[in-house]
């Protein structure tokens, strides 16, 4: 048994959606959503790290736990590292899920499975990914597409990640979600390493990982989760949201 520590990088600075942790869902900030959804996961404690007083408070609020980091953090592995060192400073926890704080419908049991790759010692990173279904993704530079190797049924070895459309030929393509699980010895290598070529090419933070040698391994599932970067997503969250809370109503006796 893994010990494990679930890690929600929260910041109101985003270009599309500004304040978008704290955006209204149904009655409640966001934010708050995506950390029910982590403790439905039910793997361990589940820890906000935000550069704002305001998330922090409302997840408090909420019942969670939250910490407060520094503002100047160049992407979320950085403030998912100094979150879980200052909660975690003995090294308790062996493995830190990395949850974005813009999935407000994601299903508890895809949190789950981000951990299945994790059972070969080898795999330094874990993460999912989904089938294409929808042909203008294939070409869309805002899906990320990974490539692997097949090495057993529903998981990969990942070689590369890339905002192109690949592999190049007939045959299925995967979007990548942005889910990682780590084991705390690879966070903590990985955020000691200088952004990579590729990485700045591709503005794929994994990249670093792939070009240090670590091993990224996918475990693949159905559907991908609804992320909110925009206006639209936000729309499109609290009508799916406002459609679940409706159907529990009804369910009721």
């Amino acid at each position: 048994m893994v010990e494990t520590l679930i890690l929600v990088p929260a910041r109101m600075g985003s270009t599309r959606l500004p304040g978008k942790p704290l955006a209204d869902i149904c009655g409640e900030p966001m934010i708050v959503h995506v950390w029910r959804r982590a403790m439905e996961a039910e793997l361990g404690p589940v820890l906000v790290a935000t550069d704002t007083p305001e998330v922090a408070e409302a997840v408090r609020r909420a019942g969670g736990l939250a910490v407060i980091t520094r503002a100047d953090h160049p992407a979320g592995s950085d403030r998912i590292f100094e979150a879980a060192e200052a909660f975690d400073p003995d090294d308790r926890y062996d493995v830190v899920v990395n949850l974005q704080g813009d999935l407000p419908t994601l299903d508890p049991m895809v949190i789950r499975a981000v951990l299945d790759p994790l059972t070969d010692p080898a795999v330094d990173i874990a993460t999912l990914a989904a089938p294409i279904l929808r042909e203008e993704e294939r070409h869309d530079p805002n899906v990320v597409k990974v490539v692997g190797t097949p090495i057993g049924r529903d998981f990969l070895r990942a070689l590369y990640f890339t905002r192109a459309s690949a592999p190049f030929g007939p045959g299925p393509l995967l979007h990548h979600i942005g889910l990682y699980a780590y084991r705390r010895a690879a966070l903590r290598r990985f955020v000691s390493l200088e952004p990579s070529t590729l990485e700045r090419r591709e503005r794929l933070e994994q990249l670093r990982a792939l070009e240090a040698g670590m091993r990224i391994d996918v475990a693949c599932v159905d559907t991908v989760p609804l992320g909110v970067d925009t206006p639209d997503d936000l729309a499109r969250a609290r009508a799916t949201m406002a459609g679940h809370a409706a159907s529990k109503k009804d369910e009721r006796p």
